[in-house]
């Protein structure tokens, strides 16, 4: 089968697929660096390509890594047929998908080569929210903020300057509020945009297809942030503050969704804290609509929608402890205890649900295998709670090794040694396993490499070009070649007095307020959940 066969076949199973003639258009290929899979699940990518298409001078086409060709879907054309492309990057790991794309479209790889003839290359997301500089050479310009704030402004300069010179539209692209553009930076932080009401824009799926990782429902972003300030967490610093839609518009918006699916996906990382969930729940199985949702928090833990989630036919409830130990729990401000735990599980196992995932990390500030040892005995005190009350409940944790986030906390802190990580991962293993506890786990390798881009600076965009495949031998290589070490970015404790690379950017939370949250870690002391939007207390952003 051809890749134009595959493409169209992929189109065939998709609904709200947009289809737009080019002529007097601006075409942007909007690239997601990973699978059409992961990429079509991800509501942040398929909310731009919406936004995006919603302008009359705009068409948007959407380019997948795992296609190889680098050719749109849509339409099936190359790369270099558009005058921009625009990545959506969410994990460090997608960097080397990046960088792919970006060679075999034949698109000069750095920005320093390209001429007003090549496509203007864009990327924002997450990642480049935190700290975009290992990639920043490859791009023209970045964007550091929520897309509803970053693209109208973005848009009216490229519709004006998008054919003329290209130095003249860079100079005025850097000029909008949270646009970076590296090879014109003057110094001054670029200040993170974000949306106030964010009631403005709807964040629904705008594709239904059945090859996504939620093919059987419709997705709603019910609230973007998250108060609690988990202090490892990208989400409770750089999407702050925490802001929540509203009851009357997520029912309007679950409306249009049944229409296409019976079951709503609720999303947000901090679903559990929307002030009106039960109100919304009751809402929507009044309106005869099967739910899921992402990650519940332990407390508070609605019973409402544990009970919706049952009639729902759902089958996993996901809880996040993060630590077993209560010390450690403070450490990276959980605001969870013990017997919270115990009791969110007691009401789980009342449910009768046949699956049970409980996310750990291994490697946090001051762990020991003493705090290892407390999450096997918390996952076997756990195991035997809801076996006493049903039969047939597999529990699976999925630990990940801490990596160090750019504006957080911990972002000054080391991370665990490999071999130390891939120690404690054993020991949860060998104690669990034979209990009948699945545990899933990421490569601690590749883990390391994440720790190393989320501290990198721009010069790991030379080790970055460099490799040859994609492999843990290919990245060693690449970083000797270029005379770094992957132990400067990842394995040492930064200076509170040393410049970051990710300084360049404010993200609207004071420098000091994380130190003193740092400090506050160390003491085992917590900080009480950030205040709504509009709440003028803490000062903090």
């Amino acid at each position: 089968m051809t890749w134009d066969e595959k493409a169209r076949r992929r189109l065939a199973k998709e609904d709200g697929t947009i289809f737009k003639d080019w002529g007097g258009r601006i075409p942007i290929a909007l690239t997601y660096p990973n699978t059409y899979y992961v990429g079509m699940s991800n509501l942040g990518f398929q909310t731009i390509y919406g936004l995006l298409n919603s302008y009359d001078n705009i068409v948007c086409e959407r380019v997948f890594w795992d296609e190889r060709s680098q050719k749109s879907l849509e339409s099936q054309r190359p790369l270099s047929d558009f005058a921009g492309l625009a990545f959506s990057i969410s994990y460090e790991l997608d960097y080397f998908n990046v960088v792919e794309i970006l060679k075999s479209s034949g698109i000069p790889l750095f920005a320093a080569d390209r001429n007003q003839f090549h496509p203007l290359v864009i990327a924002g997301g997450p990642c480049m929210i935190a700290n975009p500089e290992p990639l920043a050479p490859f791009f023209d310009c970045l964007a550091i903020g929520e897309g509803e704030a970053i693209l109208p402004p973005m848009l009216e300069v490229l519709a004006e300057g998008i054919g003329g010179r290209r130095e003249e539209l860079l100079r005025e692209l850097a000029s909008v509020p949270g646009v970076y553009v590296p090879r014109l930076y003057n110094g001054k932080p670029i200040s993170r945009q974000w949306v106030r009401e964010i009631d403005d824009f709807a964040t629904t799926s705008v594709i239904l297809t059945p090859e996504t990782e939620f093919g059987d429902m419709y997705l709603i972003e019910i609230a973007r942030g998250c108060p609690w300030g988990c202090r490892f967490c990208l989400a409770g610093f750089l999407f702050r503050p925490f802001r929540h839609r509203s009851l009357d518009s997520l029912l309007g918006q679950a409306e249009i969704g049944l229409k296409f699916e019976k079951r709503i996906g609720l999303l947000g990382a901090a679903v559990s804290d929307h002030p009106d969930l039960d109100e919304l729940v009751t809402g929507l199985r009044r309106m005869g609509a099967q739910l899921s949702v992402s990650s519940l928090r332990i407390c508070p833990l609605s019973e409402a929608v544990l009970k919706a989630l049952a009639e729902s036919g759902a089958q996993t409830v996901t809880l996040a402890p993060e630590a077993g130990s209560e010390r450690l729990r403070r450490i990276i401000n959980k605001g969870v205890a013990e017997r919270d735990i115990v009791e969110a599980i007691d009401k789980v196992a009342g449910h009768g649900f046949r699956q049970l995932k409980l996310y750990f990390m291994i490697g946090l500030p001051t762990e020991t295998d003493d705090d290892v040892d407390e999450i096997v005995k918390l996952a076997l005190a756990l195991k035997g709670r809801i076996d006493r009350r049903q039969t047939g409940c597999q529990i699976t944790l999925t630990v990940e090794p801490f990596v160090p986030k750019a504006g957080t906390p911990f972002q000054w802190l080391p991370m665990t040694n490999a071999e130390i990580l891939s120690h404690r991962l054993a020991l949860l293993k060998n104690s669990l396993k034979p209990k009948g506890i699945e545990i899933k786990s990421e490569s601690v390798g590749w883990m390391v490499i994440q720790g190393v881009l989320a501290r990198g600076d721009a010069r790991l965009a030379q080790a970055l070009a460099r490799m040859e495949g994609k492999s843990l031998s290919s990245w060693r290589r690449a970083l000797e070649e270029c005379g770094l070490d992957a132990d400067f970015y990842v394995n040492r404790e930064i200076p509170p007095t040393e410049r970051l690379p990710w300084s360049i950017l404010d993200s609207g939370v004071d420098l000091g307020y994380l130190e003193l949250e740092l400090e506050k870690a160390f003491h085992g002391e917590e900080t009480v959940p950030c205040p709504p939007v509009g709440c003028q207390e803490c000062g903090v952003c």
